[in-house]
């Protein structure tokens, strides 16, 4: 990459923090109030899919999304997807219409006035410390509930290693899967890694393509018997369509 390539990518990234911040002030009042209470939740779910569209097109993204299967709305699911950008959180808002709570690592309440609200709206887990990754199953509990899905990155973060296709998962997904008897929804990100990749490398706009797969039912699984081979099904269902250069 030239001098001239790098201050583009530098000015593009700069225009992405500038947009998350900008969309994040100007809804700030609807943001703070939706989440004084559980109960407003679907409200604020329709504010931070404003909120994730603004900053998407806001780069010049337009997501492309092929559903196999309608999901039913007000049924609960554990919406799964592959973990490559930062844009991820954006694209999962504007994909799914019907509300979901992202499951996090506490490291992301650190993020300015971001990090406030994300405390707010999502089940936060300190993953080195017990306690807290137990009580992650209490409140997911509670939040569906209250009618809405569970949204984890089974991955448990953004590899490293930016030619991994996809790292291995975490058992949390699953067993939250079988103990609550909620079906998976497996969702692959084609483009995020390219388009806008964590590391500082080349970013550019254009579509984001996302597939929505039918639910995986968990109908009389058990997470002791059960659970391994779900997580091996659906990270196998992923993968295979990471590698392939269709559509």
């Amino acid at each position: 990459m030239n001098w001239f390539l790098k201050i583009i990518n530098a000015l593009y990234r700069v225009w992405f923090y500038m947009l998350v911040a900008i969309a994040t002030f100007v809804l700030f009042p609807f943001l703070f109030i939706f989440t004084i209470k559980e109960t407003h939740y679907a409200t604020f779910y329709k504010v931070a899919r404003i909120w994730g569209g603004i900053i998407l097109y806001g780069m010049g993204f337009y997501p492309v999304v092929k559903r196999l299967e309608k999901l039913e709305k007000g049924k609960s699911y554990i919406l799964i997807a592959n973990h490559s950008s930062m844009l991820d959180i954006m694209l999962m808002y504007c994909v799914i219409r019907t509300p979901f709570v992202f499951v996090g690592k506490k490291e992301l309440t650190k993020i300015p006035v971001f990090g406030f609200f994300y405390k707010r709206s999502s089940i936060i887990v300190d993953r080195s410390n017990l306690r807290s990754r137990n009580a992650v199953f209490a409140q997911a509990q509670r939040r569906i509930d209250q009618g809405n899905s569970i949204c984890l990155f089974p991955e448990g973060g953004v590899p490293k290693n930016y030619n991994l296709i996809l790292d291995r998962f975490k058992d949390g997904p699953f067993r939250m899967a079988i103990d609550h008897q909620i079906p998976i929804v497996p969702i692959v990100f084609y483009d995020n890694k390219k388009a806008f990749p964590y590391s500082f490398r080349k970013a550019h706009p254009g579509k984001l393509r996302v597939k929505i797969f039918p639910p995986i039912s968990t109908k009389n699984l058990k997470v002791q018997e059960d659970k391994s081979k779900l997580k091996e099904q659906t990270r196998t269902l992923i993968y295979n369509e990471l590698k392939k250069p269709e559509f």
